[in-house]
């Protein structure tokens, strides 16, 4: 699968500590969930709900065809267990994610990719 797919961020891990305690009911991100107005907050603290948004690659990039021959670019769907990987995973619009199933099916039935692994 290519790079572009792989982008999973992975969360960081806090050291858990004794309940009740200041350190204890820091979020992840280091920052207490609720400031105190003493210290200049008012506001309960809010994550970053902002993200990067994933754009079909087909429809930005007109060049690019769904062809099942094309068994590197049908790679790029499928997991290393053989599934085809939706389109929250991949950022393909709906139109080009029938596509790209439709192309994997047809690949698999001619042999060019498994079915399963093995």
């Amino acid at each position: 699968m290519s790079e572009e797919i792989k982008n999973i961020e992975t969360e960081e891990t806090v050291e858990s500590t004794e309940p009740g305690t200041e350190s204890a009911q820091a979020n992840a991100y280091g920052k207490k969930p609720y400031s105190n107005p003493e210290e200049g907050g008012d506001r309960p603290y809010q994550r970053n709900l902002r993200f990067k948004r994933k754009v079909c690659r087909f429809c930005h990039d007109k060049n690019a065809k769904i062809d099942y021959k094309d068994v590197k670019m049908v790679e790029q769907f499928i997991t290393d267990r053989g599934k085809i990987l939706p389109r929250r995973v991949t950022g393909i619009c709906a139109k080009h994610q029938r596509g790209v199933a439709l192309a994997i099916k047809r690949a698999r039935i001619i042999a060019l990719i498994p079915f399963v692994e093995k």
